[in-house]
């Protein structure tokens, strides 16, 4: 949110929380103390949940334009703020800005249907058997590796690199880095490659091989595609969502401090 774009007293706020009782809880809370606007009408929303949740509201309010203020009320929290419910016109007139773009995903399944979904963090290709993958990988369609076997592998975006592609083994990226994250999961053979980064603009077109043999799933976040043949993710930069975040408590931060903690 641009400096001076706010006021504290003039922050209109919609509030949308987690169906779990924690959440409403505080859900109730945060509209008794600051009342509550349509999504039309507000100046920021603000879901009350964890992480999976943030994705979910991220996804359905992606076209608003409106900037998102996470308040933790999951596990770990990474893209949501302290759930303290004092001053909360203050803390978010106040709070730093990060904008992040999402990938696209388009699938192929072996009965010829498309599917398209949309990604904050990843998507993912999975084996579906006790049956190992195999995939090729083409970059802007140029084959760069023609046969990886392996239990999947992923494109993440920044925003993403600290969470399924960190457990991975992949690379965490600064949320201002121009890339993406290519990292595989289990690979088998090639046994050594650790995965690739991207620029920005990289096309990822991803085809399975012996899919009859060996059925795999896609992914984007958490909506699935099962036995895919051919699935294609690239970042729309057409698409921008702003979160916002405590002074002090920015992705760009969160996500380097990641780097130093062991």
């Amino acid at each position: 949110m641009p400096e001076g774009a706010l006021t504290a007293a003039k922050v209109k706020m919609y509030f949308i929380g987690l169906d779990r009782p924690t959440a409403q809880e505080t859900l109730a809370e945060l509209k008794d103390r600051y009342g509550n606007h349509s999504v039309e009408d507000c100046d920021v929303i603000v879901p009350v949940g964890g992480d999976g949740y943030m994705l979910d509201v991220l996804r359905a309010h992606m076209d608003t334009g409106k900037p998102f203020y996470g308040i933790n009320r999951g596990t770990v929290g990474f893209m949501m703020n302290d759930a303290r419910l004092e001053e909360l016109p203050e803390r978010i007139a106040d709070a730093e800005p990060t904008v992040i773009h999402p990938l696209v995903m388009k699938a192929t399944t072996m009965e010829g249907k498309t599917v398209t979904a949309t990604a904050i963090n990843e998507v993912s290709l999975f084996r579906e058997t006790r049956q190992s993958a195999r995939i090729r990988i083409s970059v802007n369609g140029k084959v760069r590796m023609e046969s990886l076997t392996c239990d999947g592998v992923l494109l993440s975006t920044p925003a993403g690199s600290t969470a399924y592609n960190l457990s991975a083994h992949g690379p965490i990226l600064p949320i201002s880095a121009q890339m993406l994250a290519l990292t595989p999961i289990s690979a088998f053979r090639p046994r050594r490659w650790r995965g690739a980064l991207l620029p920005r603009d990289a096309s990822v077109t991803f085809e399975t091989l012996e899919s009859d043999k060996r059925p795999v799933s896609a992914v984007a976040d958490n909506q699935e595609v099962r036995d895919v043949i051919q699935v294609e993710a690239w970042e729309n930069r057409d698409i921008s969502m702003t979160l916002l975040f405590d002074r002090g408590q920015s992705l760009e931060e969160r996500v380097l401090r990641e780097q130093f903690d062991y």
